[in-house]
């Protein structure tokens, strides 16, 4: 699909809102890297940075393509998982100085929201060069960073330009290329609730960006063959999808339409992970897994014909659970929480008199068995899942995982309704 007839405009949309993307060019082609020289034609001090593994993907084409424009190349070289924390912030802002008029990041999901947040404060425009399929925040607005041990997303603002090679995505490592195939089947998770918000919350929801984001997780969901293949014609149209999610999440200016209790899983995975030193899938693994275990609890909750009489909440246990499971980021947790206030909210009465219209926003996910199956398409099999995290955490994790975000989702209806 032409990507660009989505930028460089305002749609003035049905929803009452008008919605724009300020990136102002996407190259998702065959050696799109030689597209560089022109991109940067404005720009003489350009701040350079990847990790290892990126920079050894196609940093030296970059650095070639910039010339004498390139002002400092910054490379990580953190063992293991880079995170993008407080020291890693501090690392690349080091690096920008009063003549930096350009970041260039060379990589996927934390090098870009490392130079979306460091750009975003520094008053830059920053570049991305992609290299891999694996994520949908390359054209969003939102930067996904630990900060206090908590996993937080700041309103930034979008790359200027986005170059994905297609000869470089599809020798991504197989799991990245899951990852975004991943990314993009979750979204059948983030509408539903994004629609059941608007149902119990009265939330503004927008039916030309909910659709825009349909549309590219029906384009995707066939390729599991294509992209495990590395066929390059399926890759770019993943990388198309990601990319017009993105998109998506700017038009509306949050991450509303591709973020909902499967990356709240995702995310809950991923902090205690880090926390505890124990290992996580890549984001969009987990996002997929975790749409299975979101679409489970939706099956529960439509077996129900009426809704009885529930349990208080009892606040003095629930914060000793969350000082149990989520260790040094307890203490921001239940501040959130305290702060929202949600616990304290009737919910139960709204759901009682809305309960058909939920039952019917509920019913429109793929069955668990249909999710389950293209798990196994991807060649990400559930019991993979089971071994990497366990019971015990996947159980607390369909309770508590919501406590993490100030966002609506299935989970807070899950826990209000069951929760004993």
């Amino acid at each position: 699909m032409d990507i660009n007839s989505l930028l460089n405009n305002t749609v003035k949309c049905q929803c009452g809102m008008e919605h724009k993307c300020d990136i102002k060019s996407v190259v998702i082609e065959n050696d799109a890297i030689k597209k560089l020289p022109e991109l940067i034609e404005n720009y003489k001090n350009i701040v350079v940075t990847a990790d290892k593994n990126t920079f050894a993907v196609c940093g030296e084409k970059v650095v070639n393509a910039l010339g004498d424009k390139l002002e400092t190349l910054f490379v990580y070289d953190d063992e293991g998982i880079l995170v993008p924390n407080e020291e890693a912030i501090e690392k690349l802002e080091c690096k920008v100085s009063d003549k930096t008029d350009l970041i260039i990041g060379i990589g996927s999901g934390v090098i870009n929201d490392l130079c979306k947040y460091v750009s975003y404060k520094n008053s830059l425009p920053y570049y991305i060069v992609a290299t891999a399929p694996s994520m949908d925040g390359y054209a969003s607005v939102g930067a996904a960073m630990i900060i206090g041990n908590m996993k937080i997303t700041y309103g930034a603002h979008v790359p200027t330009a986005i170059i994905a090679d297609t000869a470089v995505l599809k020798d991504a490592p197989v799991d990245m290329i899951k990852s975004g195939y991943g990314d993009i089947i979750g979204k059948y998770s983030a509408l539903n609730d994004w629609k059941l918000s608007h149902v119990v919350n009265d939330e503004y929801i927008c039916e030309y960006v909910y659709n825009l984001t349909m549309d590219m997780v029906e384009k995707v969901k066939p390729l599991a063959k294509g992209v495990l293949n590395r066929d390059e014609e399926s890759i770019k149209t993943l990388m198309e999808a990601l990319v017009v999610v993105g998109i998506a999440m700017s038009y509306v200016g949050n991450s509303r339409p591709a973020s909902g209790s499967e990356h709240h899983l995702s995310h809950f995975y991923e902090v205690t992970g880090i926390m505890t030193g124990m290992p996580y899938f890549l984001h969009g693994i987990d996002v997929m897994y975790s749409t299975y275990i979101t679409q489970l609890l939706r099956e529960e909750l439509l077996k129900i014909d009426e809704i009885g009489d529930v349990a208080p909440f009892d606040k003095e246990n629930w914060q000793k659970t969350i000082e149990n499971i989520y260790y040094d980021a307890a203490e921001g947790v239940i501040a959130q929480q305290n702060k929202l206030n949600w616990y304290a909210k009737d919910m139960i009465s709204v759901y009682k008199s809305k309960w058909n219209d939920i039952k019917n926003v509920l019913s429109e996910v793929p069955s668990s068995d249909e999710i389950l199956s293209l798990l196994n398409e991807i060649e990400l099999p559930y019991d993979d899942f089971m071994d990497m995290y366990g019971d015990e955490k996947i159980y607390y994790s369909k309770w508590y995982a919501k406590d993490l975000k100030d966002r609506y989702s299935v989970l807070w209806m899950y826990y209000e309704i069951l929760h004993k």
